[in-house]
């Protein structure tokens, strides 16, 4: 049959158009205006734990399904880098109730890199199975309980956090991992990311490619490992500022190539512990997109807040049109607002679109700063 030039040229310019539109709304995304107020009962929280980072999928069976870290309430705030574990909850619809079913990722013994500490998930599906990326840790070193950051221990914990996959075709498991990192550290003592990898954020990207976002530190001059029967102040273990990189896979699996330089980097900000942290990563339409938490305010003016960025080749970030997402109090179904800011933001993306973002909340308990932890469901519209 002879092609009808005519038709063919419109569908094409259709198409275009279509591209060409769909295009820019993801360059003027808004995330800011989609926010809802907050109702009381979209709160993950518990009695007896501390509840911190979220990731939530749509399952291949319709239903949504929660990872989230969570370490006992009486080890303290500053527990989770030696005893979290992810557990696992379901529900039927994205603003829940999610019903705990599970633990995911609980501890497999000092021997193993992550066998303490399981901590910060994130969930994606691909090809019929279920990956759950996560940081782990482990030391042989037994820690103070409860723990602080002005113990030594604590930073031994901290500098063994490494990036780990578990993956399953079964939402609720049983899940596999590997017997180590999927993202280690650099063996050049000179690369940022020298001392620590952790906190994965790791999205499909452009070209059905596996892209990771992650937290690093480095060794700076001057460096010591922890000698627990020295007199020596932490403060020489603890590692250069906190910066962040990004690596490119083929597979869920790995392994992963690494970007050599770290990225969020702002002219001015050089010598600044850290201007953003705790990234959800994700692409649409060939570009990168990224929510961090502006630790500084250099994103939104607002110190705290949360801040969308993009990117056209995943590691030079541009704050987005539109940056602000989340201010650093967040409004209340009630007309309240939060008295602490949200952490560890992670969004729930269905058919193209964000319909909730999931973050980690700090709340006070008898007048105690951060008393008790818990996750926060904010609906978008």
């Amino acid at each position: 049959m002879p092609i009808n030039h005519k038709l063919y040229l419109l569908v094409v310019t259709i198409f275009l158009y279509v591209v060409s539109v769909s295009c820019q709304e993801d360059k003027d995304l808004n995330l800011g205006a989609m926010v809802q107020p907050v109702p009381e009962g979209h709160k993950k929280i518990s009695q007896d734990y501390h509840i911190w980072g979220a990731s939530v999928v749509k399952g291949y069976d319709e239903k949504y399904h929660m990872y989230y870290s969570r370490w006992k309430y009486d080890l303290g705030h500053m527990g989770w880098v030696t005893d979290s574990e992810i557990a696992y909850a379901v529900a039927d619809k994205a603003e829940g109730p999610y019903r705990d079913l599970n633990v995911a990722l609980s501890a497999r013994g000092k021997e193993f890199w992550d066998g303490t500490t399981t901590h910060n998930p994130t969930v994606i599906k691909k090809d019929g199975n279920y990956y759950l990326y996560y940081m782990g840790t482990t030391s042989h070193v037994k820690a103070e309980q409860p723990t602080t950051m002005k113990n030594k221990d604590w930073w031994i914990y901290r500098n063994n956090q490494r990036i780990g996959v578990a993956w399953s075709k079964n939402p609720e498991g049983p899940w596999q991992r590997l017997d180590y990192p999927i993202i280690d550290v650099d063996k050049n003592p000179k690369a940022p990311d020298a001392l620590m990898t952790s906190n994965p954020a790791i999205n499909i990207g452009p070209n059905d490619e596996i892209f990771a976002v992650y937290k690093v530190v480095g060794k700076q001059k001057g460096w010591k490992p922890i000698d627990l029967n020295s007199n020596e102040s932490y403060q020489v273990s603890k590692g250069d500022r906190v910066r962040y990189m990004i690596a490119f896979a083929k597979n869920p699996l790995g392994p992963f190539k690494k970007h050599s330089e770290t990225i969020f980097e702002l002219k001015g900000a050089e010598k600044e512990h850290m201007i953003a942290e705790d990234p959800y990563v994700w692409s649409q339409n060939g570009t990168y997109y990224t929510v961090v938490c502006d630790i500084q305010g250099r994103f939104t003016g607002d110190k705290g807040a949360f801040a969308l960025m993009t990117s056209e080749n995943g590691y030079d970030w541009n704050q987005a049109k539109h940056p602000l997402v989340l201010p650093s109090r967040i409004l209340l179904a009630d007309g309240t607002k939060t008295d602490y800011k949200l952490e560890r933001p992670q969004l729930l993306i269905e058919d193209g679109i964000p319909t909730y973002l999931f973050g980690a909340l700090g709340i006070t308990v008898n007048g105690i700063h951060r008393g008790h932890a818990c996750n926060l469901r904010v609906p978008l519209k």
